[in-house]
């Protein structure tokens, strides 16, 4: 398994990327600048797309901190991985060098409009001993010079500020979660735009693959790409330890114990976000609600998918729309109340517990629920407001007909 650098340096690394120049300076005084280059290029093979080009293309990327310059080379050949190689497993296609604190802050830094003049590049040219058939020759320069084209395209979208929306993402890393099995990634886009530039924790339930130890992972790899400067736990009842990666974490454990849940919230917690994508159980949705809604931060979200199993016996769900208080669903609906709890007739001085307090918004679309986080406390209609419709028109009018 390939050796990562360890979250803290990125975590220092993301914080000093939306700072001043001063951040990065002293950023580079507390660490060897190698060491930086290194949880950079770890990101940069992250988000570097597919690769396209049948002949194998290295990138030379160098970075320079101060009057050092460290040069790596990513391989590029399609049906792979980007990843780092040495000098000599291709003919090197172009030549892309930053400063270290451009390509921190290109990375990692708040999304920029105008990106221009942030590197330097230079396309290398090609020498091709064509035997004397000249039509051979520009075969030959032609083929490598499309691959050269198409590889350098693949690292320089890896190093690119421009953030992809989560549909493309979505396919790129091929999860369910838009054009198959849902269209979940547009309501997501819309509901978690607002913190793509922040320094989320975001925790999803269920890593996919189910009890297969080498499947799934994608959406946590798409959620890495998407909150660029966040860090993105995984939890799954299997050990899916071998997807641990830059700002992804795995972590081993049961959403049907809340005990489990909430030492692992107060390990790794507060969340800005938890989504629930794992065993679609009704008892284990709600189980896993009770548990982390208390760990999720105010103005967080906390996400339910696959509500469709609200509905179906086989995941503890009910047919019947009257007989489902104990599913995903009749959990939402009581969410309501909760919302509009301070509207309520007087219960005998009863106390609002957590979720009432809590819950301050709700947007539902087909299988897929977002409940608000906040403080729900704006005080309901005032006492002297009549509660009769008939006398609450006489006040209105002033006792007017």
């Amino acid at each position: 398994m390939a050796k990562h650098v360890p979250n803290s340096l990125t975590r220092e690394i993301v914080r000093a990327a939306g700072g001043h120049d001063a951040d990065l300076k002293e950023l580079a005084a507390r660490h060897a600048p190698a060491d930086i280059v290194r949880a950079l290029l770890d990101e940069i093979t992250t988000r570097c797309p597919a690769p396209v080009n049948d002949v194998p293309v290295l990138v030379e990327l160098a970075v320079r901190a101060g009057d050092q310059l460290f040069p790596f080379y990513l391989y590029v050949l399609k049906d792979g991985p980007v990843r780092l190689a040495d000098k000599d497993e291709g003919f090197i296609a172009m030549r892309v060098e930053y400063e270290l604190g451009e390509l921190v802050r290109e990375l990692f830094g708040p999304v920029r409009e105008n990106v221009t003049g942030v590197r330097r590049t230079t396309l290398f040219p090609y020498v091709v001993d064509s035997g004397g058939d000249e039509s051979s020759g520009a075969e030959h320069i032609g083929t490598h010079f499309l691959a050269a084209q198409q590889g350098s395209q693949t690292v320089l979208a890896g190093c690119h500020s421009h953030k992809p929306d989560l549909s493309e993402l979505s396919s790129r890393y091929l999860t369910p979660k838009w054009g198959s099995l849902h269209w979940f990634t547009p309501h997501y886009d819309r509901h978690f735009s607002s913190y793509r530039d922040q320094q989320v924790r975001v925790l999803e339930i269920g890593i996919g693959g189910y009890k297969h130890p080498e499947w799934g992972g994608g959406s946590l790899r798409m959620w890495q790409h998407f909150f660029h400067r966040g860090e993105v736990y995984g939890l799954d009842i299997v050990d899916k330890s071998h997807f641990d990666a830059p700002r992804i974490t795995t972590l081993l454990g049961d959403q049907s114990d809340p005990d489990q849940l909430r030492s692992i919230a107060e390990e790794y917690g507060p969340f800005d976000i938890v989504i629930d994508d794992g065993s679609h159980i009704n008892d284990h949705i709600r189980t896993s609600f009770q548990a982390l809604f208390p760990h999720v931060r105010p103005g967080g979200l906390y996400v339910i998918e696959d509500l469709w199993t609200a509905y179906w016996s086989g995941f503890g769900g009910n047919a019947d729309p009257q007989q489902y208080s104990g599913t995903s669903l009749g959990l939402l609906k009581s969410l309501v109340d909760a919302i509009q709890h301070e509207e309520l007739p007087e219960t005998g001085g009863r106390r609002p517990g957590y979720v009432e307090q809590h819950v301050v918004g709700m947007h539902l679309y087909h299988n897929l629920a977002f409940i608000e986080k906040g403080t729900n406390a704006e005080g309901g209609i005032p006492p002297w407001i009549p509660r009769d419709f008939e006398t609450l028109v006489a006040v209105s009018s002033g006792g007017h007909e």
